[in-house]
């Protein structure tokens, strides 16, 4: 394919429309081709079935060696590791993109940056702002009135919207890293020696986090070409949740924590870090999209390829969960949420593409990497219905299938494979235990009983907060109707 053609707006378009379609084509399929094909039928939901327990089984294990690894890597002192020179040779920028979030949200997550057993006068706070919220000029102004010692200096922007820009964090932050490198350039320092930090409004980073991301650069020889991620885990606010988020807060924790051990797989989530060099290279942020953090990754990636990695950090991010205040509005905004994370599968359009664009780049490591990308976002809208719907329908379309001995033990055997994987989820619940502890998010002995029988209704939150709205957004994306960012309240 010539780059003429891979730029083309039809090919566009089918890349963008082949997940989608797949998705609808594997959710379906049970229904249209069990009148012909039983067998085939059959043999896929067996095999779909001994795929997601084997993910299951990965993810837990995976959260099990991360979790040890966590407590190991606690027990340094990466205060006492790091030089009084290394503290002054490299500096920190903390990027907190933020729009509509209520001041004390924003303070909290400063008043950790403080606390950080890092030296704050040597940090530089950077708080982005859009232009279009009213109430951001008067948040600037108690913030620097607040807080005008406490750092480096205090940076405060203003993100005007522009006709090729898309609402939402990329654009934002894409605007604050720019003018933080206007000023990088005529203060004449190294771009090799500038750390970007992007924290979410909510992100309480550990008290090492600074120290010990200092430690990690300075060692690693490949550092211009690293992202640095730990996991963001949604326990801030845990018990004031409502139950169905509670699960999901608890989930999405528990597969975060897991992916810090995916080693060559691993792609940073929310909050991270990186180089301003590296930043600079691949102009920053591309401004026209949505989900930012595996997008900025594949901007690298197809830069400099194998080069591009994200190193895990094993300390914990404490964030919060969505919470509007009221069980309805609070469903709706996690709803929403899902729905504009599963809005990354438009980054399996983006590397389709670049595929064809970075010859310089080996094929089979893109391809690896391309599969990764898809793979993750087909199993997150197709899930929920292989595993509890497809197994019964294939004997209730096909009465003649339903007599063999396929037919008859299809649903049987679907349901096996199910509860092997389902006791994955006694792992989860001493983790989840464990990692609250951890953010003194104490579990009491009368809170025990509901934080297992919660797992109970994991098929309906699954389907509500996690298929549902992911399936909503491969099919706007198939039908060509872009999702807008809209932010989600935690109060």
């Amino acid at each position: 394919m010539t780059e003429r053609l891979a730029k083309s707006k039809f090919v566009n378009r089918l890349f963008e429309a082949f997940i989608p379609l797949t998705a609808w084509i594997i959710i379906t399929l049970p229904l249209w081709l069990s009148p012909f094909h039983p067998a085939l039928v059959a043999y896929f939901i067996i095999a779909f079935d001994l795929y997601f327990f084997y993910k299951s089984a990965q993810t837990t294990s995976f959260a099990a060696i991360s979790y040890q690894k966590i407590l190991e890597t606690n027990k340094i002192n990466f205060r006492k590791k790091i030089k009084n020179s290394d503290i002054e040779t490299i500096k920190h920028f903390v990027i907190i993109p933020n729009y509509e979030e209520p001041i004390n949200k924003l303070e909290s997550t400063i008043n950790n940056l403080i606390a950080n057993d890092y030296p704050s006068e040597k940090i530089f706070l950077v708080l982005a702002f859009e232009k279009r919220e009213e109430t951001a000029n008067n948040k600037a102004r108690s913030i620097e009135s607040k807080y005008k010692n406490k750092f480096a200096e205090i940076f405060y922007f203003y993100h005007e919207l522009q006709p090729n820009e898309v609402e939402g964090k990329a654009s934002n932050q894409s605007y604050a890293a720019k003018k933080i490198d206007d000023y990088v350039e005529n203060k004449h320092w190294d771009r090799k020696e500038i750390l970007f930090t992007i924290c979410d409004a909510d992100s309480h980073l550990p008290a090492n986090f600074f120290s010990y991301l200092t430690y990690q650069y300075l060692k690693d020889d490949d550092r211009l070409y690293h992202f640095y991620w730990a996991p963001v885990l949604l326990y801030n606010n845990f018990w004031q949740l409502p139950l169905f988020v509670r699960i999901q807060a608890t989930l999405s924790s528990i597969v975060r924590l897991a992916f810090l051990s995916y080693k060559n797989n691993l792609i940073q989530i929310s909050t991270y870090s990186t180089n301003l060099w590296l930043l600079k290279k691949i102009n920053f942020w591309d401004v026209d999209i949505i989900p930012e953090d595996w997008h900025i990754y594949l901007q690298a990636f197809f830069t400099f390829g194998e080069k591009i990695k994200t190193m895990p950090l094993y300390t914990i991010v404490n964030g919060d969960a969505v919470y509007s205040g009221q069980i309805l509005k609070t469903l709706a905004s996690r709803y929403e949420q899902e729905k504009r994370w599963a809005w990354g599968v438009t980054d399996v359009a983006y590397a389709l593409k670049k595929f064809f664009l970075t010859p310089h780049i080996d094929s089979f490591l893109k391809l690896k990497k391309i599969f990764f990308i898809i793979e993750t976002h087909l199993l997150w809208p197709v899930s929920f219905f292989v595993l509890t719907i497809s197994a019964s329908i294939p004997p209730l379309i096909n009465p003649v299938f339903k007599r063999t001995v396929l037919g008859f033990l299809l649903p049987q055997l679907s349901g096996l494979i199910l509860t092997l994987s389902s006791a994955m989820l006694i792992a989860y619940v001493i983790l989840d235990i464990k990692l609250r502890q951890k953010v003194k998010q104490t579990t009491t002995i009368a809170s025990l009983p509901i934080l297992i029988v919660q797992w109970y209704l994991l098929p309906i939150v699954s389907f509500i907060l996690s298929s549902l709205p992911a399936l909503e957004a491969h099919t706007r994306l198939l039908l060509g109707k872009k999702i807008k960012y809209k932010v989600t309240k935690k109060i």
